[in-house]
């Protein structure tokens, strides 16, 4: 099955998210084919989550990752991990983040994941 990155992206949200909720394996849970790029993105997303939760902690001072929604949190992780690909543009993984968390959560979550992806970006450009 191919989708589109945007389409896989959110596949990769709600995998993560899942795993999140149940702590099974990534995709268990998941009603429908997944997409290979996709899954590999989810499987890395959970391989690295304390690290990725760390890294949100660091940048969000009254909002660290335990304290974030779920769906907040997995698409905070999903994001950065595909930042740290460097695969495509970082305005684009930011802005969809930003997207499926106004469409999932809220305007208000939204505005917070464009803050941390903002502090992370500037971060990882200091950092170069």
């Amino acid at each position: 099955m191919t989708i589109s990155r945007r389409q896989a992206r959110r596949q990769a949200l709600f995998l993560v998210y899942q795993w999140d909720l149940t702590e099974g394996e990534v995709g268990e849970h998941y009603g429908a084919e997944l997409d290979p790029w996709a899954k590999e993105l989810a499987d890395e997303t959970v391989a690295h989550a304390a690290e990725l939760d760390e890294r949100i902690s660091a940048v969000s001072q009254e909002w660290p990752a335990d304290r974030l929604g779920v769906v907040e949190r997995s698409a905070l992780r999903v994001a950065i991990r595909e930042l740290d690909r460097r695969e495509v543009p970082q305005e684009v993984v930011i802005d969809e983040a930003v997207g499926f968390t106004k469409r999932y959560a809220s305007d208000d979550a939204a505005k917070l994941v464009n803050g941390i992806l903002g502090r992370i970006q500037r971060e990882a450009a200091l950092n170069k």
